[in-house]
């Protein structure tokens, strides 16, 4: 009986390790809070470029990866990347932007 009850704790430590592990972060993979984080910072970003009556017109994709915004796209002038990247950066969480943008 002793040693079922020692096999019992063994394997439900052994199933609880394994499941934080799953949800851990690795350089390449995001974990599960990480991913829910860069969801709501690209929809608030995707939500202020939409708001600006300057850039709502332009098609700009937002991606987000551990807190490092992309934007991408085609605009029509400097200053829209330039705006562009002033609301991405006044985003709460944003570490760091890498503006893709071309001028078409």
């Amino acid at each position: 009986m002793k040693k079922r009850n020692i096999v019992i704790h063994f394997l439900v430590i052994l199933m609880l390790i394994a499941t934080l592990a799953a949800c851990a972060s690795t350089s390449t993979r995001e974990s599960t809070g990480e991913y829910v984080d860069d969801s709501v910072i690209t929809t608030k970003v995707k939500s202020l470029l939409a708001q600006d009556d300057f850039l709502k017109s332009f098609q700009i994709s937002v991606e987000t990866y551990q807190g490092a915004v992309q934007l991408s796209g085609f605009v029509n002038s400097q200053q829209a990347i330039n705006k562009a990247g002033e609301i991405a950066s006044s985003v709460k969480g944003v570490k760091s932007i890498k503006n893709d943008l071309i001028v078409k």
